[in-house]
């Protein structure tokens, strides 16, 4: 097919120009939030292997503020969040305790009943996929709160505050 000049396709070097000339507007703009470390840690699927982590955590003044765990039959994955993320690093480094880091979004719920599905839908519209989700052991402020492991930390983080919701900090979880 055979396109007369005026009629150039938008891939054309005219077109490009023509777009980067003009001054469109901007209709998101972006709002970062803060994120948490969270830690998954590979242990043997036997009697006291979470305890034994949480016992190294604890004599290092260090704790376990939000706890998951998935278990098959030879080993398990505990996801957690700590209070001193950089420490916890270097201990589990110094113990050759078996893990991985990631970016958890934090959010704050006040009334858990309503906002738990407000939050939900706000990233369904925003086509945000929450990959797996766990409460905080502790109530910061005083309110629930809920980990968040999503595909698009920025996404979800700036759809999040621009619906009002409260993102945690590591600061906020570790008082």
């Amino acid at each position: 097919m055979t396109y007369s000049r005026a009629r150039q396709p938008f891939g054309s070097a005219d077109a490009r120009s023509f777009l980067m000339s003009v001054d469109l507007p901007q209709t998101t703009s972006k709002m970062e939030g803060p994120l948490v470390k969270q830690f998954s840690i590979f242990l043997p699927n036997k009697v006291g292997a979470m305890l034994d982590v949480v016992k190294l955590l604890h004599t290092h003044n260090t704790h376990v503020v939000a706890l998951s765990i998935s278990e098959s039959t030879d080993s398990s994955i505990a996801r957690i969040v700590v209070s001193d993320p950089e420490q916890v690093e270097e201990l589990f480094h110094r113990h050759d305790v078996p893990f991985g880091v990631c970016a958890m979004v934090v959010v704050e719920l006040r009334e858990v009943a309503t906002e738990l599905a407000k939050l939900l839908a706000a990233l369904l519209m925003a086509e945000v996929n929450v990959h797996f989700s766990y409460p905080l052991l502790t109530h910061p402020r005083g309110f629930a709160a809920i980990a968040l492991h999503v595909d698009d930390t920025d996404c979800a983080s700036s759809v999040l505050l621009g619906e009002g919701f409260r993102l945690l900090s590591q600061a906020d979880i570790s008082r």
